[in-house]
């Protein structure tokens, strides 16, 4: 069985992340800047005298398919390195995946991973 973990941290905390998951053995993450919001709902700030609202804020999205038995120490991870305590620390979705290929070979499964 394969899964696909995706993780919405505070970009300062994306090394620190990878660095965790590549310690054990989890290689090929997408990463993508994203911007949002959830309970944090934005801020607002001064610019040249106006006052505006910064609803949507930066965030940075990890991707990684693995093996079912590595997602609970991935979720793991990703949890304890990424949390600060604060709110907007992110959220993981564990989301089941029906098949992985690998392009230039043809395996797939767990073997394409």
């Amino acid at each position: 069985m394969i899964k696909k973990i995706e993780a919405i941290i505070k970009p300062f905390k994306l090394d620190e992340v990878k660095e965790a998951l590549q310690e054990i053995g989890l290689q090929g993450i997408t990463v993508t800047e994203v911007k949002g919001f959830g309970r944090q709902k934005g801020h607002t700030e001064l610019y040249r005298g106006a006052e505006y609202v910064v609803d949507f804020l930066p965030k940075v999205k990890i991707e990684l398919v693995c093996s079912e038995d590595l997602v609970e120490r991935a979720v793991e991870i990703i949890m304890n390195t990424a949390r600060t305590g604060r709110i907007g620390d992110g959220k993981i979705f564990v989301i089941p995946v029906e098949n992985a290929i690998r392009i230039r070979t043809g395996e797939s499964g767990t073997e394409a991973l």
